[in-house]
């Protein structure tokens, strides 16, 4: 790394030697983490969390170093600093916590430690029986020094320690070894160093500070206009109403509503999808905008803004925040087609270029041209509808193909909306490809969609999650799992009926902090294929009102209610860190346990993948990495069934069937005896 500009030397006119304007630095610091491409984008926290800052801080000779981490909110020009530890081999730590939502800033400085080497060597010349009389007095100008950049107290302190180390230099050497050993002067001294020569790392980088649901949330999808209790009705924001209680029963705390906007007309597609409907069909929600409205009006059959406005109250008293989707596209009716024509790409014959994914085509939707002239203007009406709903109360946005926008777009957006707005969270639908999606990430979007909906078999899963447990993408990307969505029915949920349903929850539920499902099809088992090979859902809810008995007995959402009082209730799957996967010796059994950082709270999970038959193997655990005395018994509780084991050594038998439930989600409970020798397990 490149020391300070101002303390670069400058060479000579003639080119021989070199002219200094100060003193250039002399200490390195450089190899800092955690940083996201070089400092090019923020990290990500959550409130209340703690950063780790580590960086090799180094210089030439034998002089010792000392070293601070310097922190600030974004908002606030006064920087906090905290001293480094240091790890060995020039390897220095330091921590600090952010403690509210927005941005922080941090960096690094560092410098000789002048006072804490002359201490060293003192002590050093004494033990080898050297004459130490100037090196005394050597200490007397450095606690000086120190004592003229102190104040109060502590400056008038340390003079004293000067003056009596002075007066102790050439007569009574062993008092003056007492006075420089003095361990609570020398701290004094140290927090008052000469730093005229110090290294500043050259970045100043940033932490994204979000709240607690950035973290750790759980998701439900539910259509508004099929909502309704009676079977041939068009829902309504009354009805979303109606179903909070289910959805908050189930354990669900976001609720998330596709597009709510008046639909389009022109073009306007049938069931499964036809390319001509019929008057009687209502579109797809997707296709925004009519002359009702467009992204900030909404559809008249749901209700009015009020009624959209009662439901976020409603929602939020049984602890559910409602999440809108946010797609940038227009029917062929939308009024900015009409009012703004320069922002839709226009063909050669005259007529708007509509959406595209060869050989799929959407004459419903005009995408949004963002190489136009009036791109600014573009930027702002965007970022207009998001504060507008923001302003409603809206607090997540579930953004739809955001991979299509430019990423200039998304940095400026997010950054805008959340600096009137912190605690406002974007959820990315970008089932692209992984530099893209990683891209989106580091631009600011909370969390993402991942391809968890298409790796299936143990050797899928376990790469994939490794991938995303590495600790260069813990730092941005939030992994979001859904196990199904409106356009995605995997073939695994098609062709494994209920228990491929069972084990595709259990797994989104335990190996992600954040996962979300679509329902009510989800729970009721809707795995209907529009055709062989297709992963459209037949009689698709996006072309068609649907009514769902959401009371159906054969529904799963007695086990969903279970999986997700689990997740509340065990702090180690409320967090992506610490997923370990563990041997077993049968392909089709995966095992994995996520724990807190103090080991308190361990969860076991062992899932059959095979949604067909039974399947048993043998697993190994690393139990005193767990926590747990390899020598002891110790229990396993299944929070699914409330079945407990004990189990002996690192090698247990474990045994799952498709029915009535493939997995198991043990709590690991230790051994413990009391002063009454009454043993229980902890």
């Amino acid at each position: 790394m490149s020391p300070q500009p101002a303390r670069e030397p400058i060479r000579g006119a003639q080119g021989k030697g070199f002219l200094s304007l100060a003193l250039p630095a002399l200490v390195a610091i450089d190899h800092v983490e955690p940083q996201v491409d070089d400092g090019r984008f923020p990290i990500k926290r959550i409130v209340g969390e703690s950063v780790e800052v580590r960086a090799n801080i180094y210089s030439g000779g034998h002089d010792l170093l000392n070293a601070v981490l310097r922190f600030r909110p974004g908002r606030e020009s006064n920087w906090t600093e905290s001293f480094m530890t240091p790890l060995g081999n020039d390897r220095w730590s330091g921590t600090f916590a952010v403690r509210s939502l927005g941005r922080y800033v941090y960096t690094l400085q560092a410098w000789i430690d002048h006072f804490a080497s002359w201490r060293r060597d003192v002590m050093k010349k004494v033990q080898a029986g050297q004459q130490v009389g100037v090196d005394l007095l050597v200490g007397v100008e450095l606690i000086q020094g120190a004592a003229e950049r102190a104040t109060g107290e502590v400056a008038d302190r340390l003079r004293t320690w000067a003056v009596a180390l002075g007066s102790f230099s050439h007569n009574d050497v062993p008092k003056a070894l007492q006075l420089i050993q003095d361990n609570t002067m020398a701290v004094l001294a140290a927090h008052y160093p000469d730093r005229s020569a110090a290294t500043i790392y050259e970045k100043e980088l940033e932490v994204v500070v979000d709240r607690e649901k950035a973290r750790h949330s759980t998701w439900y999808e539910m259509f508004p206009r099929s909502a309704a209790a009676t079977a041939g009705q068009h829902g309504t924001f009354k009805d979303c109403e109606a179903r909070i209680p289910y959805v908050a029963g189930m354990g669900f705390d976001v609720l998330y509503l596709p597009p709510i906007h008046p639909i389009g007309q022109s073009y306007r597609k049938g069931k499964n999808n036809k390319a001509e409907g019929t008057p009687q069909d209502v579109g797809s929600p997707w296709a925004i905008g009519s002359r009702e409205g467009g992204h900030k009006a909404v559809h008249p059959q749901l209700g009015t803004l009020d009624d959209f406005r009662s439901l976020i109250t409603k929602a939020q008293e049984q602890n559910i925040e409602i999440a809108l989707d946010l797609a940038f596209q227009c029917s062929p009716d939308h009024p900015y087609v009409q009012e703004h024509p320069e922002w839709f790409r226009w063909r050669p014959d005259g007529t708007v270029q509509s959406a595209e994914n060869p050989p799929k085509k959407y004459q419903d939707i005009y995408p949004i041209e963002f190489e136009n002239d009036d791109w600014r203007g573009l930027w702002e009406e965007l970022k207009s509808i998001v504060i507008f709903w923001a302003e409603q109360g809206v607090r997540i946005f579930r953004v739809d193909n955001p991979h299509t926008k430019p990423f200039a777009f998304w940095e400026w957006l997010i950054a805008e909306v959340k600096a009137q707005y912190p605690d406002v969270l974007f959820l990315a639908e970008a089932f692209t490809r992984p530099n893209v999606m990683h891209r989106l990430a580091k631009l600011g979007f909370t969390q993402s969609y991942t391809y968890f909906t298409w790796r299936n078999t143990k050797q899928e899963l376990v790469q994939y999650f490794a991938e995303l447990a590495q600790p260069a993408v813990r730092e941005y990307f939030r992994p979001n799992l859904w196990p199904n969505t409106p356009d995605i029915l995997g073939e695994y949920l098609q062709v494994g009926g209920q228990p491929a349903f069972m084990v595709r929850l259990v797994l989104a539920a335990t190996l992600g902090a954040n996962y979300g499902i679509y329902g009510p099809a989800f729970e009721l088992g809707e795995n209907r294929p529009y055709a062989a090979g297709s992963e459209e859902y037949l009689n698709s809810e996006k072309y068609e009102v649907r009514f769902w008995d959401v009371a159906r007995a054969s529904s799963l959402s007695g086990l969903i209610e279970r999986v997700n009082a689990v997740r509340r209730a065990n702090p180690a799957l409320q967090s992506d860190a610490n997923l370990r996967f563990h041997p077993v010796d049968n392909e089709q059994l995966i095992a994995f346990t996520k724990a807190d950082d103090d080991l308190s709270n361990v969860v076991l999970v062992v899932v059959n993948l095979d949604f067909r038959h039974p399947q048993s193997g043998w697993l190994e655990l690393p139990l005193a990495e767990l926590g747990l005395d390899p020598h002891r018994l110790f229990q396993v509780h299944d929070q699914l069934t409330d079945t407990r084991y004990l189990w002996s050594g690192s090698r247990n038998y474990v045994e799952l069937a498709p029915s009535p439930i493939p997995a198991h989600v043990f709590v690991m409970r230790r051994w413990v005896r009391t002063e009454r020798d009454f043993d229980y397990y902890l």
